[in-house]
């Protein structure tokens, strides 16, 4: 079976906790504070496999999550991280967030590797707490969460070149005549239900990978048939080759080709204006020498060359592949879908809710994750910085909340891994 879209969930893990103890040993009547750290929590990591065709394995495993980091323990002693989640993938996969639709990760390259969340940092012992002021604390930083999201894998397959056209015009043929790949034909519509892949060589020594792409309908670009599932597939080829029933015997050749571009600029306006050569396929039916003018026609203001072929008598096909490896030369780098996810979004860390937390006497501790991503993009050393940051505490309440949970002028607010002092 031939899977190329799948829906899963993923998780990275969280940190450990830190620990709070004090060091107890003979002749040390007074030990300091020994709390260890936390461990940092498991990533969730795609990695290529190019032993993977499709993405048939996630079928069945649809959830995947990272273990948490060990806690902290006495003696200093950090707990230990947890073992990062390695999920493998088929070559061309692109990894969207199912919320918004947009592309994560882009997995092209063989054997490589994305760290696509980061487990949560461990939390901090109570060992590094401690003060001249406050030489015994009592508390210890909990482990960072980690993030989790809904993610779509799409398999788009990688080839050079794309064999386009509507059903039954002989795509499978051309393709193992030109290539050793054997897929399935019959003379009915919709023989091919998941691309065919084929890896010519010409007189040079050059390879191109070549796709049969099964044929498309109208409507294909709205859904209709097995549209979206082939239309996926032609996405990154950098050269299409149309293949058109010259012959006429079911259909107009003209409204043919017509219907298919239409459904590849609908689909996608990049498509439309890929590198194109029209195979007029059927040559030794004598119906298609009347029709392959018209097709010459039409094809020449686009600048878009016409070959005369039979794909089953193996007729004109050297030709057609000269043209189709000179347009993949033109077009060297492989087409790769730019990464459009934005992790960060300004008005969710405004809006995001927070804690204010008196630990002891004197000494405040404000967490939440809008906060955090504040701390963490923001440079507090700057005076710009300093000033927003400032903003930012007033414009969200957290001032407020100091206030309220009995904050005086001296004592520490500990945000993650800042401190100061509240002075009004």
């Amino acid at each position: 079976m031939f899977v190329d879209k799948v829906k899963i969930k993923i998780a990275g893990g969280k940190g450990g906790d830190g620990h709070v103890s004090f060091l107890r040993a003979k002749y040390v009547p007074a030990g300091g504070p020994d709390g260890g750290d936390g461990g940092k929590g498991g990533d969730i990591i795609f990695r290529v496999d190019e032993n993977m065709a499709t993405l048939l394995d996630f079928r069945y495993k649809r959830n995947y999550a990272a273990q948490a980091g060990q806690n902290g323990s006495k003696r200093n002693c950090s707990g230990k991280a947890a073992p990062d989640v390695i999920i493998d993938v088929p070559r061309g996969t692109i990894i969207r967030e199912a919320e918004s639709g947009q592309i994560m990760a882009d997995l092209t390259e063989n054997g490589e590797q994305r760290v696509l969340i980061k487990g949560g940092k461990g939390g901090k012992g109570n060992q590094h707490f401690a003060t001249a002021r406050r030489q015994a604390p009592r508390y210890a930083e909990r482990g960072r969460e980690s993030k989790a999201y809904e993610v779509i894998l799409e398999l788009k397959t990688l080839a050079d070149v794309g064999i386009i056209g509507l059903p039954n015009v002989g795509k499978s043929t051309l393709l193992s005549m030109v290539t050793n790949a054997n897929p399935k034909i019959a003379n009915y519509h919709f023989t091919t239900l998941s691309p065919n892949l084929g890896v010519l060589r010409n007189r040079h020594g050059e390879d191109i990978v070549l796709a049969d792409i099964p044929g498309l309908v109208e409507g294909a670009s709205r859904g209709v048939g097995l549209g979206h599932d082939f239309l996926r597939h032609v996405e990154r080829t950098k050269v299409l080759i149309h293949v058109v029933d010259a012959s006429g015997l079911e259909g107009d050749p003209l409204d043919a080709m017509a219907q298919i571009n239409g459904e590849l600029a609908e689909y996608s306006e990049k498509l439309a204006t890929r590198p194109q050569v029209v195979a007029a396929n059927k040559m030794d039916i004598p119906e298609s020498e009347e029709n392959l003018p018209r097709i010459i026609d039409v094809c020449k203001p686009d600048g878009i060359e016409v070959f005369g072929i039979s794909a089953a008598s193996n007729q004109g096909l050297d030709e057609l592949m000269d043209a189709a490896h000179k347009l993949v030369k033109e077009f060297p780098e492989d087409i790769v879908f730019a990464e459009d996810f934005e992790e960060f979004r300004e008005d969710e860390v405004r809006n995001a809710p927070f804690t204010v937390t008196m630990i002891e006497e004197g000494y405040f501790v404000v967490e939440g994750v809008g906060v955090e991503k504040m701390v963490g993009y923001t440079d507090v050393d700057t005076e710009k910085g300093n000033a927003f940051f400032q903003r930012y505490l007033k414009e969200r309440g957290i001032i407020e909340e100091l206030e309220n949970s009995g904050i005086a002028e001296g004592d520490t607010v500990k945000i993650y891994d800042m401190e100061f002092e509240y002075f009004k």
